[in-house]
């Protein structure tokens, strides 16, 4: 980025599926973002049904294919999920970093997939079941606005200063 062009605040969404509520890790997870100065503007705890997987996953069949789309959207329902809206400087890219690669044998350590759990892809195929990889994070600006307009109204979210916002370096 050029010296003095200030980098674009953005919004993403965040899942914490229901493997990282269940395993009581949603906590330790926030605090990763709030740790980077991401600034949570919206958050619930909801429980998917089919239509809300059908329009969250709308693509995955049609990139995957319908068994992965069925694992996901199985996985997905079978528990709460808790669902944020972050903000801040380059906060599509920055959450993708922070969580690390979608197979958590794979992502590095210091990620939260690569600290918090261990799933591979060939256990997923052993088992016949979905990755649990503890949190959904939206993989591009396109998505990140189709994603938050899917699960928040604009009611629902938040604006506010945080003390990073407010104090003077």
């Amino acid at each position: 980025m050029p010296q003095g062009q200030v980098p674009t605040v953005e919004r993403t969404l965040v899942l914490l599926k229901p493997d990282a509520v269940v395993r009581g890790v949603a906590g330790k997870i926030i605090t990763r973002f709030e740790d980077a100065a991401l600034k949570i503007i919206g958050v619930k705890m909801r429980q998917m049904d089919a239509d809300l997987a059908r329009r969250h996953y709308f693509d995955l069949e049609e990139r995957l294919g319908s068994e992965v789309y069925d694992l996901t959207a199985t996985f997905m329902r079978q528990g709460p999920v808790i669902a944020m809206v972050l903000e801040g400087f380059d906060a599509v890219a920055t959450v993708r970093k922070i969580v690390g690669s979608t197979y958590p044998d794979e992502a590095a350590a210091g990620t939260i997939r690569g600290d918090l759990s261990h799933y591979s892809r060939s256990a997923s195929a052993a088992t016949g079941k979905a990755v649990a990889n503890l949190v959904h994070a939206s993989g591009n600006k396109e998505e990140a606005a189709h994603e938050v307009d899917l699960w928040f109204d604009e009611g629902e979210l938040h604006d506010y200063r945080t003390l990073t916002e407010t104090f003077t370096y």
